[in-house]
């Protein structure tokens, strides 16, 4: 049975399976079962998750991926607490600038991880995909969290970046979905930060994570709204919590031609049939295959170029591939105001904005949100 998500394959089913073969034999992998017809995971328990009804229901997701730091360290301090019952659900792969994407017409796999003393999956999606799917009883034994965290996230969210990144993506998607959320977001920077840093974010964090969890059940944590906070690089050297709205600062996309052959991760770039015709260029010889495509690959101002294979299987010299990596460089920002976010985050505050489904957050929503983050963090401190 083919996916639905699968591709037509334009090439005879013979010299294909004979491709397969090679490729396997060459990975030394074993051979899949051709009459095994299941597109579902295996590795999905369908037994129901026992929950106690007493604790409110956490849900944690990042865009950095399950195994990340700051997931890890949120995850184990928050089933350190003991009162909550602490759920993952989380992309298997780095989904930092994914934005508020999503998986359509192709299927994704999830497999549970092992977290001891949470409930936990990977998924093979975005973080949108993560929370969607965990908020729409398919996965989980409860039928709504309390409050879903997003975090944490290696490096700033700030500004303009908020439409790029996975990690505030994930929280907003809670957020359509009537459910509080809060995404979190550490100021990492290269060559300065260490993984420790992780650990003091979460201490920092939890007062503000328990307030929240306590005012949703009075009914008194902000609505129509989420809560971004964003984390100072020192996080045990901080000015305290600070309201603040989002500002115009942006990251300079910085876009370079780069040569495959110096920087072979770049090939997974190419195309389905593309790739697929460089495979039996390469692999022609051992597959027997009649007709495979011939690799040529030249260099012009440093950039691969890769002869194009056609629908029909044949080259089109016309049709060449460029290769390009993009980098995200730090600009001057000309705001000045101390009440924007990452004028906040540089003077060491720890910046909380309140982020709405709308463009532009009403100014009674910003005033609720700054109301409540004065007098929660008093009441639980």
């Amino acid at each position: 049975m083919k996916p639905s998500g699968a591709k037509a394959n334009f090439l005879p089913p013979g010299l294909i399976s004979n491709l397969q073969d090679v490729l396997s034999s060459r990975k030394g992998a074993p051979q899949n079962d051709k009459n095994d017809d299941s597109t579902e995971p295996n590795s999905v328990s369908d037994d129901p998750v026992e929950v106690d009804d007493t604790k409110p229901v956490v849900l944690v997701t990042n865009a950095d991926g399950i195994e990340s730091p700051g997931l890890t360290y949120l995850v184990d301090a928050l089933i350190r607490l003991g009162l909550y019952n602490v759920n993952v659900c989380a992309p298997q792969s780095d989904e930092s600038t994914a934005g508020h994407s999503f998986t359509l017409k192709e299927s994704i796999a999830v497999t549970s991880a092992e977290i001891h003393g949470a409930t936990a999956y990977e998924v093979s999606g975005t973080p949108v995909d993560c929370v969607s799917l965990a908020l729409s009883g398919a996965l989980f034994s409860w039928s709504k969290p309390m409050l879903v965290i997003s975090g944490i996230n290696k490096g700033s969210s700030c500004g303009r970046h908020m439409f790029y990144s996975g990690v505030l993506a994930g929280a907003r998607e809670s957020l359509f979905s009537g459910v509080p959320s809060i995404s979190i977001s550490l100021d990492w920077k290269k060559d300065e930060s260490q993984e420790s840093d992780f650990k003091d974010a979460i201490g920092v964090c939890l007062p503000l994570i328990n307030a929240a969890l306590r005012d949703i059940e009075k009914g008194l944590f902000p609505k129509c709204c989420l809560l971004h906070v964003e984390i100072p690089k020192s996080p045990l050297i901080n000015k305290g919590f600070k309201s603040t709205r989002q500002s115009h600062w942006s990251p300079k996309l910085c876009w370079q031609a780069i040569s495959a052959s110096r920087n072979p991760a770049a090939g997974r770039f190419v195309p389905n049939q593309q790739m697929l015709g460089l495979q039996l260029a390469q692999l022609g010889r051992d597959a027997s295959a009649a007709g495979a495509a011939r690799r040529l690959a030249t260099q012009k101002k440093n950039v691969e170029e890769v002869e194009s294979v056609g629908v029909s299987g044949k080259f089109d010299p016309n049709r060449k591939a460029k290769y390009f990596r993009l980098e995200l460089l730090d600009k001057k920002q000309e705001e000045e105001d101390d009440d924007l976010d990452f004028i906040a985050l540089e003077n060491g505050f720890i910046a909380v904005t309140p982020v709405s489904l709308s463009m532009h957050v009403e100014a009674d929503v910003h005033a609720a949100a700054s109301e409540w983050i004065s007098t929660a963090l008093e009441v639980e401190q």
